[in-house]
């Protein structure tokens, strides 16, 4: 069983011909992506333009493989002079205390922030479907990320980060990965640390082809059994 495995077995593939077919498969996906989806990509800009004031595309720092940072895009789906005083809470409760968020309809503990002030209308139909993160395949094909691989945290929850739970960035950041399609957003943090390690464990172009074709299910449907 996984949870039965030392902190020490979880170490990431360095063999070169899987490190070459991963790539070579990011770099493919990615430049796919970006040409058959830019008609959505333009109206989505066109919407974001007209409903908020601000630039389409959100550049932001978040912390890669081994604590690196760097610059990823998305597209902007909050208010430019939002306050981040309650998605910080939020993180703080979720990394630290393993707790979720209360949301406001339904009374319910769960592990996103429903109701950030932040977004925009539009932000919150391009959230729901995840349109929001495919600008991120400029960092596909920056070297940055890959396509599967454990979700990048932002910097005030790399600072919550103890010394096991930087384990989860052993390997390069992705787009979507085994929690997206497992559980998406319905997960505590050790469940989503668990999955992380059990990805990086098991790593194989096999598993990245699996993850990526249940993608765009969980993506419109939302994430089922795996």
């Amino acid at each position: 069983m996984f949870g039965r495995m030392r902190m020490t077995d979880v170490t990431p593939r360095t063999d070169p011909l899987f490190l070459f077919c991963k790539r070579a498969l990011d770099i493919a996906v990615a430049t796919m992506a970006l040409v058959a989806l830019s008609p959505v990509f333009l109206v989505v800009s066109i919407a974001i333009k007209l409903t908020s004031p601000g630039p389409a595309l959100y550049r932001g720092t978040v912390i890669g493989k081994d604590g690196k940072a760097f610059t990823y895009y998305k597209f902007r789906s909050m208010a430019t002079d939002g306050d981040a005083s309650k998605h910080k809470e939020f993180i703080r409760r979720y990394v630290a205390d393993g707790k979720g968020h209360v949301d406001d309809k339904t009374g319910e503990e769960v592990f996103k922030l429903t109701n950030d002030p932040r977004v925009t209308a539009i932000g919150k139909l391009i959230r729901r479907v995840s349109l929001d993160e495919f600008p991120q395949m400029l960092n596909v094909l920056k070297g940055d990320m890959s396509i599967v691989g454990p979700r990048p945290p932002v910097p005030y929850e790399y600072e919550l980060y103890d010394a096991r739970k930087k384990l989860r960035l052993l390997v390069r950041p992705g787009i979507t990965g085994l929690n997206q399609v497992r559980r998406r957003s319905q997960s505590t943090f050790e469940q989503m640390y668990a999955d992380d390690l059990e990805y990086i464990h098991n790593q194989s172009i096999w598993l990245d082809v699996k993850i990526m074709l249940k993608t765009p299910w969980v993506m419109l449907f939302g994430a089922g059994p795996t």
